[in-house]
């Protein structure tokens, strides 16, 4: 696949606009109620959709077949994240309308990290081959262990980046709008929301570590890898806010995920013996994906929405209105400072 240089050009302009309008569209911090997660869920998967029917259509049905698996199994794999989301938000207890900024933020290191994995990733298919089938037994492995821990969830408090991070960077015990950092008493001190930003961006990270993988077991065009994560990923936002009330109802898709790694790395093994028609591959990922959703759905009739919580109260709190008043931003104080010593 010969890709023009125009062509990565526009799509990373097309990104960066479509980022540039939802943090215009977000600038006001409020919360996203579930209409507009569904408006902006239906806009970013119609673009998703569109730039597939763009390579089907100027590059031909393989490819375009190709861009579509790697989309479905980013985005299957993805739904997964959005629930990792929804148990650090409640451990935190982040207000809804600060939740918006974090996954923007999350959502940008996630596109740099993955582009960078990606990279990395057909560097060494191209120098070492055989590096496939680490992917594919990777893959098994990762599959087999969601199998075996698909009633575990995160345990936030117990995590080694929370416990690094409060050990290393003194923190606030309550969110202060929504700032990361606050000047307080001549210190500067992290809110809880950067502790939750960095705990997103590492939950980004062991996703894609999973993720990379497993799409270039359907194709190994770096084109199609970036641009099927990043149509993927940047959806994650709208998703997150349409689907967090949700989480109880989805019981059988960590178990379809795991089928999909297993199924990939079974693809991957067989290169050598039979090359896996695209076309069969993308039909598998859709039937696993479609059952165990529909499954869950059915097992779970009846059962409304309501927000993920934790067993213990979240440890922090929003400041009152004083609290916000005394501490100022930072670049609000450093402008203070020039101007005292310059009246001086």
């Amino acid at each position: 696949m010969d890709v023009p240089l125009w062509l990565w050009l526009a799509v990373l302009g097309v990104i960066i606009v479509m980022l540039v309008v939802d943090l215009v569209a977000h600038r006001k911090a409020h919360v996203i109620g579930v209409r507009e997660a569904a408006l902006w869920s239906i806009v970013w998967v119609s673009l998703g959709v569109a730039f597939g029917v763009y390579l089907w259509v100027t590059f031909g049905a393989e490819i375009g077949q190709q861009y579509y698996a790697g989309y479905l199994i980013e985005k299957s794999l993805a739904v997964d994240n959005v629930f990792v989301w929804a148990i650090i938000f409640a451990f935190f207890g982040v207000p809804r309308e600060y939740q918006h900024r974090v996954l923007f933020l999350g959502v940008l290191g996630a596109l740099v990290f993955r582009g960078i994995f990606i990279a990395l990733g057909a560097v060494l298919i191209d120098q070492f081959s055989w590096i496939l089938y680490v992917f594919a037994a990777f893959l098994l492995y990762t599959g087999w262990m969601m199998i075996r821990q698909r009633n575990q969830h995160m345990d936030v408090e117990n995590s080694r980046v929370l416990k690094l991070f409060r050990r290393f960077i003194p923190m606030t015990d309550a969110f202060y709008g929504q700032r990361f950092l606050i000047r307080k008493a001549g210190v500067i001190l992290a809110t809880p929301l950067l502790a939750v930003l960095v705990l997103v961006e590492v939950t980004d990270i062991v996703f894609a570590v999973d993720s990379i993988p497993a799409i270039f077991g359907v194709t190994s065009e770096p084109f199609i890898v970036f641009t099927a994560n990043a149509f993927a990923i940047l959806g994650l936002r709208a998703m997150y806010f349409l689907l967090a009330d949700l989480v109880h109802r989805f019981v059988y898709l960590k178990l379809g995920l795991a089928f999909v790694l297993i199924w990939v790395g079974i693809k991957m093994l067989l290169l050598d013996v039979y090359k896996i028609p695209t076309t069969v591959s993308l039909a598998v990922v859709a039937l696993i994906i479609t059952v165990s959703i529909v499954a869950s759905l059915h097992v779970t009739r009846g059962q409304g929405r309501h927000e993920v919580t934790t067993a213990k109260a979240p440890p922090f709190r929003v400041t009152t209105d004083d609290e916000l008043a005394e501490a100022e931003p930072l670049w609000r104080r450093r402008r203070s400072d020039r101007e005292v010593s310059a009246g001086r």
